[in-house]
């Protein structure tokens, strides 16, 4: 049976990435693919966010085919229209404009009401010192936590 709490992350953005400002979309999805993300069976690494024609689209990300659908089944990788409001959008688009910016998947999530949700962050690519950085702050803080245990 599907679990209701399911959670698909994308562990390597905040890696790569630092966030400047976090929204949640709704995903246009047909029958087979919320089937198979309530399996938990999608990988969202790999994916990223793009604008076309005033819409913003998620390109690149991977909803396995449902086992139980034969030929009735979806594209694994097909671009899944995202789903925000007009003033989110623009506020997006003009952010966008600013070199070096890019939109990325988070996570997935299913809601409360079982609709799939996607939480997209305005981010900006981190330099290799901004990496090793984050390196020293998580090592010295499993230290610490080796300490007082």
């Amino acid at each position: 049976m599907s679990n209701p709490n399911i959670e698909i992350k994308n562990r390597r953005a905040s890696f790569e990435f630092s966030f400047l400002e976090k929204f949640v979309a709704g995903l246009v999805l047909v029958g087979t693919e919320i089937k198979s993300i309530r399996e938990g069976k999608a990988n969202i690494t790999e994916a990223f966010c793009v604008f076309e024609k005033d819409e913003l689209w998620l390109r690149n990300a991977q909803v396995d085919e449902y086992e139980k659908a034969k030929h009735y089944n979806h594209n694994p990788r097909r671009d899944r229209k995202l789903l925000l409001t007009k003033h989110e959008l623009r506020k997006l688009q003009t952010k966008l404009k600013d070199q070096g910016l890019t939109i990325i998947p988070l996570r997935l999530f299913l809601s409360e009401k079982g609709l799939a949700k996607l939480e997209i962050a305005l981010a900006k690519g981190k330099k290799l010192f901004d990496k090793r950085e984050d390196i020293k702050k998580r090592d010295m803080q499993r230290e610490t936590n080796r300490k007082f245990k």
